[in-house]
Formats: structure tokens, C-alpha cells, sequence
């Protein structure tokens, strides 16, 4: 019988059992839960990777849409502000512009 193979998300969640603190890993695996619809599996990996990695930009944002659709949207404006520090800290104008476009969004 051949071996069935990996999913993305399931070597993701390997790669990351075996080095929790692989910021591009945790980033991956908690895309691929938004993608798979598991929103709460995301919300952890996101919370955990910004608890560990704060200069992990994408994640604000990614995250920030994230709870956007969730309609959590003072935590969404939150997580967005704090990107926008991290962005303006990092000298990265492309992801503060992204992030205050997002934010606007929520006005």
C-alpha cells in the first residue's frame, strides 16, 4: 500500500514540534490554518510566533486580517497598531503603509 504524503500543514506542524521556535515555521503554519478554515488553531500559532518573534512583521498583518473576519475588531485594531510600531521601528515604510491601510479599514 503506498504511503499517503504529508500535507503542507502537516510537516509545518512537524517542522514546528520539533523547533517550536522556528518564526518562518510557526508564520507557514498558522497561514495554513487560515487557509483550512481552523481560525482558532491560527489565532494560537499567530499569538504564540508574536509572544516569541514581536519583529515578526507579516504576522501583524496577516493576523490583523485574521481577526478582522472574525469581526474582533478592537483586537484586530490592536494587533495592527502594534505592527505599525514594529514596521516604523524596523524602517520597513511597504509593511506600516499595508498595516495603516488595513486600520483604515476598521475606521
Amino acid at each position: 500500500m503506498p504511503q499517503q504524503q504529508k500535507t503542507r500543514r502537516q510537516t509545518l506542524e512537524e517542522v514546528v514540534g520539533s523547533n517550536p521556535g522556528n518564526a518562518f515555521a510557526r508564520y507557514g503554519l498558522a497561514m495554513e490554518c487560515v487557509v483550512a478554515g481552523d481560525d482558532e488553531a491560527a489565532r494560537d500559532h499567530f499569538c504564540t510566533l508574536l509572544s516569541t518573534h514581536p519583529d515578526y512583521l507579516p504576522a501583524y498583518y496577516h493576523y490583523g486580517l485574521l481577526l478582522m473576519r472574525l469581526a474582533h475588531t478592537e483586537e484586530a485594531r490592536d494587533v495592527m497598531r502594534a505592527g505599525i510600531t514594529v514596521a516604523r521601528k524596523a524602517g520597513n515604510e511597504h509593511a506600516r503603509s499595508e498595516l495603516e491601510a488595513a486600520l483604515d479599514q476598521l475606521s
